[in-house]
């Protein structure tokens, strides 16, 4: 920055010789252009710093934030998860998966448009995790971490935390197939308001979550269940859609 500063003070002064310049300015006209270019340079240039500045972390954070190979027996799904604005689900999902708490899991329930007909409220997604059953992998629930305080909302490829009543979740998971804006705090899918914790999106493996999200189900319960095969930390160089 200081040795542009310098060219620019020795461009001005080259401008003028004798008192004249070549711009059709006297000499005192010249300089009072130069202070206001060198005030209008000394507002810019620190602005233009803090953007880049601000931009560069922005790519920082992206980059710091963990992706996740789901395995299936239909193929793989990416997932990037935001600790930066979900941290306790993201926290918790973690676990699970360095943990290896996902083995046996499976993606066992499909919503469509066709398959709820008790609901005034219509959502589509698919379930896995650990299922009904009880199991000694399943951990503690974690508090809500609501859309309004994360501002991850329910579009199309979101991870989310399936649960009861807020503070239920734990290690079930779904996945929003198109964007489900009523599954966001204030929304008219759960009668509480409070909304699902979303953590995440998908950004490769929407065909997968898709083709599940078609199979065959009696009621809501895939029949067969689509297992998971592996659930482990994928790196910054696997692919996105």
């Amino acid at each position: 920055m200081g040795r542009l500063f310098h060219e620019g003070e020795r461009y001005h002064y080259n401008t003028y010789r004798g008192g004249k310049d070549y711009n059709g300015l006297g000499r005192e006209e010249e300089i009072v252009k130069q202070r206001i270019a060198l005030t209008a340079f000394s507002i810019i240039a620190p602005a233009a710093f803090l953007l880049t500045g601000c931009a560069h972390s922005r790519g920082e954070m992206s980059s710091s934030r963990p992706r996740v190979l789901i395995g299936t027996e239909l193929g793989d799904i990416l997932v990037e998860l935001y600790p930066d604005r979900a941290p306790i689900t993201t926290a918790n999902f973690m676990r699970y998966v360095d943990e290896k708490r996902f083995a046996g899991a499976s993606f066992y329930r499909t919503v469509t448009l066709e398959n709820q007909v008790d609901s005034g409220v219509k959502i589509e997604v698919i379930q896995g995790g650990l299922g009904w059953k009880e199991s000694e992998a399943r951990l503690d629930p974690i508090p809500h971490e609501t859309t309004a305080e994360t501002g991850v909302r329910h579009t199309d490829g979101t991870i989310s935390m399936a649960r009861n009543e807020p503070g239920s979740a734990d290690s079930e998971f779904f996945i929003c197939v198109g964007d489900q804006p009523e599954l966001d705090f204030g929304g008219k899918r759960n009668r509480d308001g409070q909304g699902f914790a979303a953590f995440g999106r998908v950004i490769a493996g929407l065909d997968v979550v898709k083709q599940i999200h078609s199979g065959h189900a009696e009621g809501q319960m895939l029949t067969p269940e689509v297992r998971i095969t592996d659930v482990h930390r994928a790196r910054r160089d696997v692919s996105r859609e």
